[in-house]
């Protein structure tokens, strides 16, 4: 055997593959919060209440959706959203920008400073990669806040 053929052996073979099922025509587009939101609600269909999710929002050029991730499930106090999972997933989709989003089985839709401080380093990172972080939105059944709308983003 020779060196080059023990190189390929002792690496990992790495695949990256997205796929879509929905012709631009078709994707629902977000022009604001609101938008986003009631997408979001059809996402989580009624599991607001018990355990905190937090998911991506991918969207195109056109700030139509691309798709969603689910990023993380957690308990009833938390659940965990690390930039560069949410940054690899993005990449990986080709998007051109991202909504991030988790909910508050307490109905509390108030930031807490954790949840400032993750969507300031979120921001700042998306900035680097020109994928933008349009909005990070906290939601619970009855309603949601936007940190883009807030003026914290």
């Amino acid at each position: 055997m020779n060196s080059i053929d023990l190189f390929h052996q002792n690496l990992a073979e790495i695949k990256v593959s997205y796929s879509h099922k929905i012709r631009p025509s078709e994707m629902k587009k977000v022009s604001c919060s609101r938008d986003a939101y009631e997408a979001l609600l059809n996402i989580w269909d009624g599991q607001l209440d018990h355990i905190e999710y937090f998911y991506i929002i991918l969207l195109n050029r056109a700030n139509k959706i691309m798709g969603y991730y689910q990023l993380s499930k957690g308990g009833q106090c938390g659940t965990v959203a690390d930039p560069k999972c949410v940054f690899q997933v993005a990449l990986k989709c080709c998007s051109a920008s991202i909504i991030l989003a988790h909910n508050h089985p307490s109905g509390n839709t108030k930031p807490s400073e954790a949840d400032i401080q993750l969507t300031r380093k979120m921001k700042e990172a998306g900035n680097m990669l020109d994928l933008p972080v349009l909005d990070h939105l906290i939601l619970s059944s009855e309603s949601y806040f936007s940190f883009a709308d807030e003026g914290i983003l």
